[in-house]
């Protein structure tokens, strides 16, 4: 799911954990985590995953104070849980998750 700022408040403030990738194309380091969090989403059917294009939605990563990517963020309520940023293995990043 492709999120922007028309539906990004709807979409994070259910009660379903979202888990939100900050990417960029340019982004080398967000092309590496890119099939990680798509085998992430195929296992974790609790919540609801989606991405954001930065360079699209500039105002929309200020807003959430995305200052680095790829920034994974898990609300949860509308509310941020967590904070990844970075690179991760599948592991970690469903160990992060499923916290």
């Amino acid at each position: 799911m492709e999120l922007n700022q028309d539906n990004f408040e709807k979409t994070v403030k259910g009660s379903k954990p979202v888990i939100v990738d900050y990417w960029a194309i340019w982004c080398q380091p967000c092309k590496m985590i890119a099939p990680i969090f798509e085998a992430v989403s195929k296992q974790v059917a609790q919540a609801t995953f989606a991405k954001v294009n930065v360079d699209e939605n500039t105002q929309l990563a200020s807003d959430q104070g995305i200052m680095n990517i790829p920034c994974i963020v898990i609300y949860k309520n509308g509310e941020e849980l967590d904070r990844i940023i970075g690179v991760q293995t599948e592991q970690q990043l469903k160990a992060r998750i499923m916290q």
